[in-house]
Protein backbone atom coordinates (compact mmCIF):
# COMPACT_ATOMS: atom_id res chain seq x y z
CA UNK A 1 0.00 0.00 0.00
CA UNK A 2 1.04 3.40 -0.85
CA UNK A 3 1.34 5.41 1.65
CA UNK A 4 1.58 9.54 2.71
CA UNK A 5 4.38 11.60 4.03
CA UNK A 6 2.80 10.53 7.38
CA UNK A 7 4.46 7.26 6.77
CA UNK A 8 8.33 9.00 6.68
CA UNK A 9 8.18 9.65 10.21
CA UNK A 10 9.91 7.18 12.05
CA UNK A 11 7.58 5.61 14.77
CA UNK A 12 9.37 4.98 17.68
CA UNK A 13 10.47 8.97 17.65
CA UNK A 14 6.83 10.14 16.91
CA UNK A 15 5.30 8.20 20.05
CA UNK A 16 7.71 9.86 22.28
CA UNK A 17 5.93 13.47 21.20
CA UNK A 18 3.26 14.76 23.52
CA UNK A 19 0.05 14.71 21.85
CA UNK A 20 -0.07 18.29 20.59
CA UNK A 21 -3.89 20.55 21.25
CA UNK A 22 -5.60 21.24 18.03
CA UNK A 23 -8.35 23.53 18.96
CA UNK A 24 -10.00 23.34 22.15
CA UNK A 25 -8.55 19.11 22.16
CA UNK A 26 -5.73 17.07 21.38
CA UNK A 27 -7.02 14.89 18.25
CA UNK A 28 -6.66 11.46 19.19
CA UNK A 29 -6.41 12.18 23.25
CA UNK A 30 -7.80 9.18 25.15
CA UNK A 31 -11.14 10.25 26.97
CA UNK A 32 -11.76 10.02 30.90
CA UNK A 33 -12.57 6.12 31.83
CA UNK A 34 -10.79 4.94 28.94
CA UNK A 35 -10.32 1.25 29.60
CA UNK A 36 -9.62 -0.48 26.34
CA UNK A 37 -6.04 -2.71 27.50
CA UNK A 38 -5.05 -3.21 24.09
CA UNK A 39 -5.91 0.31 22.79
CA UNK A 40 -6.66 -1.23 19.52
CA UNK A 41 -9.17 1.76 18.61
CA UNK A 42 -9.65 3.42 15.21
CA UNK A 43 -9.09 6.91 17.15
CA UNK A 44 -6.12 5.22 18.99
CA UNK A 45 -3.94 4.14 16.08
CA UNK A 46 -4.74 7.33 13.84
CA UNK A 47 -1.80 9.45 12.91
CA UNK A 48 -2.08 12.46 15.22
CA UNK A 49 -2.47 15.10 12.88
CA UNK A 50 -5.89 12.94 11.25
CA UNK A 51 -9.26 13.10 13.21
CA UNK A 52 -11.46 10.06 12.83
CA UNK A 53 -14.75 11.32 13.02
CA UNK A 54 -18.63 9.83 13.29
CA UNK A 55 -21.81 11.43 12.69
CA UNK A 56 -24.02 11.24 16.07
CA UNK A 57 -27.42 12.70 16.88
CA UNK A 58 -27.17 14.78 19.85
CA UNK A 59 -31.16 14.88 20.27
CA UNK A 60 -31.28 11.41 20.25
CA UNK A 61 -28.09 9.99 21.80
CA UNK A 62 -26.39 12.32 23.46
CA UNK A 63 -28.62 14.61 25.59
CA UNK A 64 -29.09 11.93 28.19
CA UNK A 65 -25.58 11.37 28.88
CA UNK A 66 -24.30 10.46 32.52
CA UNK A 67 -20.48 10.71 32.60
CA UNK A 68 -20.78 7.80 35.23
CA UNK A 69 -22.81 5.72 33.43
CA UNK A 70 -22.77 5.97 29.72
CA UNK A 71 -24.94 4.02 27.42
CA UNK A 72 -23.20 1.47 25.33
CA UNK A 73 -23.54 3.54 22.68
CA UNK A 74 -21.70 6.25 24.44
CA UNK A 75 -18.82 4.20 24.98
CA UNK A 76 -17.87 3.17 21.64
CA UNK A 77 -18.17 6.43 20.39
CA UNK A 78 -15.81 7.63 23.15
CA UNK A 79 -13.62 4.98 22.45
CA UNK A 80 -13.92 4.86 19.11
CA UNK A 81 -13.62 8.35 17.64
CA UNK A 82 -11.80 11.48 17.98
CA UNK A 83 -14.54 13.87 16.14
CA UNK A 84 -18.05 14.06 16.02
CA UNK A 85 -20.07 15.53 13.25
CA UNK A 86 -23.46 16.50 14.37
CA UNK A 87 -25.90 14.69 12.27
CA UNK A 88 -28.65 16.85 12.16
CA UNK A 89 -28.23 19.12 15.33
CA UNK A 90 -26.82 22.24 13.83
CA UNK A 91 -28.61 21.92 10.92
CA UNK A 92 -31.36 24.68 10.22
CA UNK A 93 -34.44 23.60 11.08
CA UNK A 94 -32.87 22.16 14.51
CA UNK A 95 -31.14 25.33 15.91
CA UNK A 96 -33.11 28.20 13.86
CA UNK A 97 -36.85 27.03 14.31
CA UNK A 98 -38.19 30.83 14.01
CA UNK A 99 -37.42 34.25 13.03
CA UNK A 100 -36.13 35.38 16.06
CA UNK A 101 -35.82 31.99 18.10
CA UNK A 102 -32.59 30.10 17.96
CA UNK A 103 -32.24 26.68 19.82
CA UNK A 104 -28.70 25.31 20.70
CA UNK A 105 -29.85 22.47 23.43
CA UNK A 106 -29.33 19.64 21.11
CA UNK A 107 -26.13 20.94 19.54
CA UNK A 108 -24.87 21.96 23.36
CA UNK A 109 -25.03 18.58 24.53
CA UNK A 110 -23.42 16.75 21.79
CA UNK A 111 -20.29 19.44 22.06
CA UNK A 112 -20.30 19.01 25.97
CA UNK A 113 -20.15 15.45 25.26
CA UNK A 114 -17.33 15.91 23.14
CA UNK A 115 -15.03 17.87 25.62
CA UNK A 116 -15.83 15.35 28.15
CA UNK A 117 -14.32 12.69 25.99
CA UNK A 118 -11.54 15.15 24.40
CA UNK A 119 -13.21 14.77 21.19
CA UNK A 120 -13.29 17.67 18.44
CA UNK A 121 -16.52 18.59 15.95
CA UNK A 122 -16.99 19.20 12.76
CA UNK A 123 -19.95 21.89 12.53
CA UNK A 124 -22.90 20.87 9.86
CA UNK A 125 -23.70 23.13 7.87
CA UNK A 126 -24.76 26.71 7.60
CA UNK A 127 -25.83 27.04 4.03
CA UNK A 128 -27.80 24.08 2.40
CA UNK A 129 -30.91 23.42 -0.05
CA UNK A 130 -32.62 20.95 2.48
CA UNK A 131 -33.81 21.17 6.25
CA UNK A 132 -34.71 24.58 6.58
CA UNK A 133 -37.14 25.01 8.98
CA UNK A 134 -40.86 26.20 7.30
CA UNK A 135 -40.41 29.61 7.93
CA UNK A 136 -37.40 30.53 5.52
CA UNK A 137 -38.92 28.07 3.09
CA UNK A 138 -42.19 30.71 2.90
CA UNK A 139 -40.52 33.91 3.51
CA UNK A 140 -38.02 33.09 0.75
CA UNK A 141 -41.07 33.26 -2.05
CA UNK A 142 -40.31 37.04 -1.86
CA UNK A 143 -37.33 38.00 -0.44
CA UNK A 144 -35.15 40.52 -2.11
CA UNK A 145 -31.10 39.69 -2.36
CA UNK A 146 -30.45 42.13 0.50
CA UNK A 147 -33.24 40.54 2.45
CA UNK A 148 -31.84 36.83 2.02
CA UNK A 149 -28.46 38.35 2.48
CA UNK A 150 -29.41 40.08 6.31
CA UNK A 151 -30.80 36.02 7.54
CA UNK A 152 -28.02 34.59 6.17
CA UNK A 153 -25.27 36.83 8.08
CA UNK A 154 -27.52 36.40 10.90
CA UNK A 155 -27.89 33.11 11.07
CA UNK A 156 -23.95 32.41 10.04
CA UNK A 157 -22.25 34.70 12.72
CA UNK A 158 -25.02 33.67 15.75
CA UNK A 159 -24.49 29.80 14.99
CA UNK A 160 -20.78 30.06 14.60
CA UNK A 161 -20.42 32.51 16.96
CA UNK A 162 -22.27 30.51 20.01
CA UNK A 163 -19.89 27.41 19.21
CA UNK A 164 -16.64 29.89 18.45
CA UNK A 165 -13.49 28.10 19.86
CA UNK A 166 -15.77 24.38 19.75
CA UNK A 167 -15.75 24.01 16.21
CA UNK A 168 -12.35 23.02 14.28
CA UNK A 169 -14.10 22.71 10.63
CA UNK A 170 -17.08 23.92 9.49
CA UNK A 171 -19.05 22.83 6.40
CA UNK A 172 -20.07 26.37 5.46
CA UNK A 173 -21.36 25.31 1.98
CA UNK A 174 -23.06 21.98 1.78
CA UNK A 175 -24.02 20.75 -1.83
CA UNK A 176 -24.32 24.12 -3.91
CA UNK A 177 -23.93 22.27 -7.12
CA UNK A 178 -26.27 20.03 -9.13
CA UNK A 179 -24.85 16.91 -10.56
CA UNK A 180 -24.55 16.29 -14.41
CA UNK A 181 -27.84 14.33 -14.71
CA UNK A 182 -30.01 17.17 -12.94
CA UNK A 183 -31.39 18.97 -16.47
CA UNK A 184 -28.21 20.13 -18.48
CA UNK A 185 -25.30 19.49 -16.50
CA UNK A 186 -23.29 20.42 -13.29
CA UNK A 187 -24.63 24.43 -12.03
CA UNK A 188 -25.11 25.91 -8.86
CA UNK A 189 -28.70 25.16 -7.25
CA UNK A 190 -29.85 28.73 -7.86
CA UNK A 191 -33.29 26.93 -7.52
CA UNK A 192 -33.60 24.83 -4.72
CA UNK A 193 -31.60 26.69 -2.39
CA UNK A 194 -33.15 29.97 -1.33
CA UNK A 195 -30.51 32.13 -0.52
CA UNK A 196 -28.95 31.48 -3.98
CA UNK A 197 -32.21 31.48 -5.82
CA UNK A 198 -33.02 35.14 -4.06
CA UNK A 199 -29.35 36.47 -4.87
CA UNK A 200 -29.36 34.49 -8.22
CA UNK A 201 -27.62 37.55 -10.05
CA UNK A 202 -24.27 37.11 -8.04
CA UNK A 203 -24.62 33.95 -6.26
CA UNK A 204 -21.07 33.95 -6.09
CA UNK A 205 -20.74 37.03 -4.17
CA UNK A 206 -23.46 35.76 -1.65
CA UNK A 207 -21.38 32.54 -1.19
CA UNK A 208 -18.27 34.46 -0.62
CA UNK A 209 -19.77 36.49 1.78
CA UNK A 210 -20.97 33.21 3.69
CA UNK A 211 -17.14 32.37 4.27
CA UNK A 212 -16.05 35.65 5.16
CA UNK A 213 -19.15 36.12 7.57
CA UNK A 214 -18.30 32.63 9.18
CA UNK A 215 -14.62 33.46 9.76
CA UNK A 216 -15.09 36.92 11.49
CA UNK A 217 -17.17 35.21 13.75
CA UNK A 218 -14.69 32.32 14.60
CA UNK A 219 -11.05 32.94 12.82
CA UNK A 220 -9.79 29.25 14.25
CA UNK A 221 -12.32 27.23 12.50
CA UNK A 222 -11.28 25.60 8.79
CA UNK A 223 -14.46 26.42 6.99
CA UNK A 224 -15.14 23.88 3.81
CA UNK A 225 -17.32 23.48 0.62
CA UNK A 226 -18.28 19.96 1.23
CA UNK A 227 -20.59 18.03 -1.00
CA UNK A 228 -21.60 14.28 -2.23
CA UNK A 229 -20.23 12.63 -5.49
CA UNK A 230 -17.22 14.44 -5.18
CA UNK A 231 -14.80 12.05 -4.26
CA UNK A 232 -12.81 11.52 -7.79
CA UNK A 233 -11.78 13.82 -10.93
CA UNK A 234 -15.41 14.38 -12.29
CA UNK A 235 -17.30 17.72 -14.05
CA UNK A 236 -18.73 18.25 -10.14
CA UNK A 237 -15.07 18.73 -8.45
CA UNK A 238 -13.77 20.57 -11.66
CA UNK A 239 -16.50 22.72 -11.21
CA UNK A 240 -15.59 22.74 -6.88
CA UNK A 241 -12.31 23.25 -8.23
CA UNK A 242 -12.80 26.26 -10.54
CA UNK A 243 -14.75 27.74 -7.24
CA UNK A 244 -12.18 27.56 -4.77
CA UNK A 245 -9.31 28.97 -6.96
CA UNK A 246 -11.42 31.64 -7.74
CA UNK A 247 -12.54 32.25 -4.15
CA UNK A 248 -9.51 31.90 -2.90
CA UNK A 249 -8.07 34.78 -5.54
CA UNK A 250 -10.50 36.89 -4.22
CA UNK A 251 -9.40 36.58 -0.55
CA UNK A 252 -11.62 34.40 0.71
CA UNK A 253 -11.13 32.17 3.93
CA UNK A 254 -11.43 28.95 2.20
CA UNK A 255 -10.00 26.43 4.39
CA UNK A 256 -10.79 22.95 2.77
CA UNK A 257 -12.93 20.90 0.31
CA UNK A 258 -15.43 17.68 1.67
CA UNK A 259 -15.89 14.95 -0.13
CA UNK A 260 -18.92 13.28 1.39
CA UNK A 261 -18.11 9.59 0.60
CA UNK A 262 -21.60 8.25 0.46
CA UNK A 263 -21.10 5.19 -2.06
CA UNK A 264 -23.51 2.53 -3.18
CA UNK A 265 -22.58 -1.06 -4.11
CA UNK A 266 -24.79 -0.21 -7.19
CA UNK A 267 -22.24 1.98 -8.70
CA UNK A 268 -18.78 1.39 -9.84
CA UNK A 269 -16.38 3.04 -7.73
CA UNK A 270 -14.32 6.21 -8.38
CA UNK A 271 -10.23 5.22 -8.26
CA UNK A 272 -9.04 9.14 -8.88
CA UNK A 273 -10.08 10.08 -5.34
CA UNK A 274 -6.25 10.82 -4.10
CA UNK A 275 -5.70 12.25 -7.13
CA UNK A 276 -8.73 14.65 -6.95
CA UNK A 277 -7.55 15.56 -2.98
CA UNK A 278 -4.15 15.85 -4.05
CA UNK A 279 -5.12 18.82 -6.73
CA UNK A 280 -7.18 21.02 -3.94
CA UNK A 281 -4.54 19.89 -1.60
CA UNK A 282 -1.97 22.03 -4.17
CA UNK A 283 -4.36 25.33 -4.10
CA UNK A 284 -3.26 25.06 -0.27
CA UNK A 285 -6.93 23.64 1.02
CA UNK A 286 -7.39 21.27 3.84
CA UNK A 287 -9.36 17.97 2.20
CA UNK A 288 -11.43 15.68 4.21
CA UNK A 289 -13.82 12.63 3.83
CA UNK A 290 -16.71 14.35 5.89
CA UNK A 291 -19.87 11.66 5.37
CA UNK A 292 -18.46 8.16 4.58
CA UNK A 293 -20.80 5.46 4.52
CA UNK A 294 -21.42 2.40 1.68
CA UNK A 295 -24.69 1.26 1.46
CA UNK A 296 -25.60 -2.57 -0.39
CA UNK A 297 -28.21 -3.24 -2.23
CA UNK A 298 -30.51 -5.90 0.07
CA UNK A 299 -33.16 -8.15 -2.06
CA UNK A 300 -36.40 -8.67 -0.26
CA UNK A 301 -36.18 -11.56 2.12
CA UNK A 302 -32.73 -11.56 2.33
CA UNK A 303 -31.19 -11.22 6.08
CA UNK A 304 -28.20 -9.65 5.19
CA UNK A 305 -25.31 -9.19 2.05
CA UNK A 306 -23.04 -11.57 0.88
CA UNK A 307 -20.07 -12.61 1.61
CA UNK A 308 -18.72 -10.88 -1.63
CA UNK A 309 -20.76 -7.91 -1.24
CA UNK A 310 -19.15 -7.87 2.61
CA UNK A 311 -15.40 -7.77 0.86
CA UNK A 312 -16.27 -5.14 -1.53
CA UNK A 313 -17.86 -3.14 0.90
CA UNK A 314 -14.73 -2.74 2.63
CA UNK A 315 -12.80 -2.48 0.02
CA UNK A 316 -14.33 0.66 -0.96
CA UNK A 317 -14.70 2.34 2.92
CA UNK A 318 -10.66 1.20 3.33
CA UNK A 319 -9.81 3.15 -0.52
CA UNK A 320 -11.65 5.95 1.30
CA UNK A 321 -9.48 5.79 4.03
CA UNK A 322 -5.93 5.01 1.72
CA UNK A 323 -6.63 8.36 -0.15
CA UNK A 324 -6.94 10.34 2.79
CA UNK A 325 -4.18 8.83 4.55
CA UNK A 326 -1.50 9.57 1.24
CA UNK A 327 -2.84 13.03 1.43
CA UNK A 328 -1.20 15.11 4.42
CA UNK A 329 -3.30 17.70 4.03
CA UNK A 330 -6.44 15.27 4.59
CA UNK A 331 -7.58 16.36 8.13
CA UNK A 332 -10.21 14.18 8.92
CA UNK A 333 -12.28 11.26 8.00
CA UNK A 334 -15.49 10.96 9.28
CA UNK A 335 -18.05 7.74 8.53
CA UNK A 336 -21.59 8.65 8.84
CA UNK A 337 -22.71 7.28 12.23
CA UNK A 338 -22.88 3.98 13.27
CA UNK A 339 -24.89 1.37 13.68
CA UNK A 340 -27.14 0.74 10.79
CA UNK A 341 -29.82 1.11 12.94
CA UNK A 342 -28.95 4.76 13.27
CA UNK A 343 -28.29 5.19 9.41
CA UNK A 344 -30.12 7.48 7.11
CA UNK A 345 -29.72 5.19 4.37
CA UNK A 346 -32.62 2.65 4.88
CA UNK A 347 -35.07 5.96 4.61
CA UNK A 348 -33.66 7.53 2.12
CA UNK A 349 -32.54 4.44 -0.25
CA UNK A 350 -35.02 1.88 -0.23
CA UNK A 351 -33.90 -1.83 -1.03
CA UNK A 352 -30.28 -0.50 0.12
CA UNK A 353 -28.69 -1.00 3.70
CA UNK A 354 -26.01 -2.25 5.93
CA UNK A 355 -23.80 0.71 5.29
CA UNK A 356 -21.88 1.65 8.47
CA UNK A 357 -18.71 -0.21 10.04
CA UNK A 358 -20.43 -1.30 12.62
CA UNK A 359 -23.60 -3.90 13.56
CA UNK A 360 -26.50 -3.34 15.75
CA UNK A 361 -24.39 -5.44 18.31
CA UNK A 362 -21.66 -2.96 17.70
CA UNK A 363 -19.18 -6.00 16.86
CA UNK A 364 -16.73 -4.55 14.02
CA UNK A 365 -17.43 -5.75 10.36
CA UNK A 366 -15.02 -6.31 7.70
CA UNK A 367 -15.11 -2.86 6.76
CA UNK A 368 -14.14 -1.80 10.40
CA UNK A 369 -11.49 -4.17 10.70
CA UNK A 370 -9.77 -3.04 7.31
CA UNK A 371 -10.24 0.52 8.25
CA UNK A 372 -7.95 -0.53 11.66
CA UNK A 373 -5.48 -2.33 9.83
CA UNK A 374 -4.56 0.71 7.43
CA UNK A 375 -4.50 3.04 10.01
CA UNK A 376 -1.98 0.92 12.40
CA UNK A 377 0.19 0.81 9.26
CA UNK A 378 0.20 4.70 8.83
CA UNK A 379 2.63 6.06 11.14
CA UNK A 380 1.61 8.84 13.06
CA UNK A 381 2.62 12.11 11.72
CA UNK A 382 3.74 15.91 12.45
CA UNK A 383 2.11 17.94 9.85
CA UNK A 384 2.46 21.62 10.27
CA UNK A 385 -0.80 22.24 11.87
CA UNK A 386 0.69 20.56 14.92
CA UNK A 387 4.56 21.49 14.57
Amino acid sequence: MRRSLRSLVVATAAAALVLPLWGATAANAEPPGYSHADKDTLRNQAPRDLAIGSAVWGKRDLVDYDRSAPTEYQQVLSAQFSSLTPENDMKWDAVHPAPDVYDFSSADALVAFAKANHQQVRGHTLLWHSQNPAWVTAASQTWTCDQARAVLEDHIRTVVGHFKGEIYEWDVANEIFQDTWDNGGVRLRTEANPFLKACAADPIALLEDAFRWAHEADPEAVLFLNDYNAEGINEKTDAYYALAQRMLADGVPLGGFGAQGHLSLLYGFDTSIQANFERFAALGLQVAVTEADVRIPLQAGETGPTPEQVAVQAERYDAMLEACLNVTACSSFTVWGFPDANSWVPDVFPGEGWATILEDDYSPKPAFDAMLESLREATPGTSPRHG
